[in-house]
């Protein structure tokens, strides 16, 4: 049995009703969901999701680890280039439940350096942060979670339930995650385009999450030699 939630617990989005769960629909809206791919970039399997996108003409949002876009930047580069949203995902992948306020709040702004790609956007890592460590970056950040979590990640879990799990529950509205990683790499090849495939068939767009009209600090793309 999976150690986690594929959607996200109603007691969770009570207890942090500030946090980013799902997009509301509003009337007329065709159904949409947002796509976001943590713990990138990675040579190939980053690469392997963009080629995914483009297909489908989908957008999507790539929770970046700083350390990650340290050693792959040519890889974080064709990820802004190809027009998708970034976000900030801590630069060593920490767990806000077993780290101080301040090496948290330090790691994150150490992400935000390596990125130099201002972006309003924040998701911890495990989805595991204290309502002090939200609040220390609400000026700077909406935390954004997820509806629903494809378990791609999970190396118990066969192609076929991971495939299976987030059809069955993704809405419209739903902000779903996947892993642009190695260690999911096994279960995505073979999940996002069928996923794609699915729901594309059934007339849902794929959006990139969207940035508030009042956000503090919106996307500014760099320019590039």
């Amino acid at each position: 049995m999976p150690l986690f939630l594929h959607k996200s617990n109603f007691l969770f989005r009570t207890v942090y009703p500030d946090f980013w769960w799902r997009i509301p629909v509003t009337d007329g809206q065709d159904p949409t969901i947002y796509l976001t791919f943590d713990d990138g970039p990675i040579p190939g399997v980053t690469e392997f999701v963009l080629g995914l996108l483009e297909e489908y003409a989908a957008q999507a949002t790539f929770f970046c680890i700083g350390d990650n876009v340290r050693k792959h930047r040519d890889v974080f580069y064709k990820v802004i280039e190809a027009g998708h949203m970034v976000g900030n995902h801590t630069f060593n992948h920490l767990n806000g439940w077993k780290t101080h306020d301040e090496v948290y709040w330090a790691n994150i702004r150490k992400c935000e350096r390596q990125m130099n790609v201002p972006t309003p956007l924040f998701r911890p890592p495990y989805g595991r942060i204290n309502k002090s460590q939200a609040e220390g970056i609400q000026n700077d950040y909406s935390v954004v979670m997820w509806d629903v979590l494809t378990g791609d990640f999970d190396q118990s879990l066969s192609p076929q339930t991971v495939l299976q799990k987030s059809i069955q529950y993704t809405e419209p509205g739903s902000i779903v995650v996947f892993h642009d990683s190695v260690k999911a790499w096994p279960n995505l090849q073979y999940v996002l385009p069928r996923y794609l495939a699915y729901f594309a068939e059934l007339g849902y767009q794929f959006r990139a999450l969207p940035v508030k009209k009042n956000a503090s600090r919106p996307l500014i793309l760099p320019r590039y030699a």
